[in-house]
């Protein structure tokens, strides 16, 4: 797999609690020495708690790092990036939430999402190199939005294709094109680092 031992893959995921089934927790398990930001126990929609979490577990890594964020992580990975603590070797941003438009029924309104410190995204580039991964189908938001993005972060865009929001409820389970993305990811840290 792409990355030396030394470097450990730590996934973000989104505002979930731990799904068993979810593409992070198969690729976590198979991935040697991987790391997991865990879930907030108390006020979830904390920005500044979630960006406080990511912190800690990274300060907590000895060596180089490579994230790997979904969802709502890909948002905590950028506000993070703000105002970095440490150097990151990479990140893989998959199905980044436009948190900016509402989102379907269930997800959290936008007054909770402003007041939590998570708007408006951020639009700086990246002071690492990045893959953003963009669904054509995805409910939390559009291609074009994703690729704005992208293009915002300085971030490599992937298509996806008709994958939905890359989580249980629309078939993923296990994603083995992750394995993919992190030994392109791999070239083109390698290539930013030339």
């Amino acid at each position: 797999m792409a990355f030396g031992g030394e470097t450990t893959i730590l996934f973000v995921p989104g505002l979930r609690d731990h799904v068993e089934d979810h593409w992070q927790t198969h690729a976590a398990r198979a991935i040697p020495g991987a790391v997991t930001v865990a879930p907030l126990a108390a006020d979830r929609l904390s920005r500044a708690g979630q960006v406080a979490a990511l912190d800690a577990a990274l300060r907590a890594i000895a060596g180089e790092v490579v994230i790997v964020a979904h969802s709502a992580g890909c948002l905590t990975t950028v506000h993070w990036a703000l105002a970095p603590t440490r150097t990151i070797r990479a990140a893989l941003l998959v199905a980044p939430a436009d948190i900016e438009n509402p989102l379907p029924a269930g997800y959290p309104e936008p007054g909770a999402l402003k007041e939590g410190g998570w708007l408006p995204i951020p639009r700086k580039a990246l002071p690492f190199p990045a893959i953003t991964v963009a669904s054509r189908n995805d409910p939390l938001a559009a291609f074009d939005r994703v690729a704005s993005f992208a293009n915002a972060w300085g971030a490599a865009l992937h298509d996806a294709g008709e994958v939905g929001h890359l989580n249980p409820a629309a078939g993923y389970g296990p994603w083995p094109e992750v394995f993919g993305l992190l030994d392109r990811l791999d070239d083109h840290a390698r290539s930013a680092a030339l």
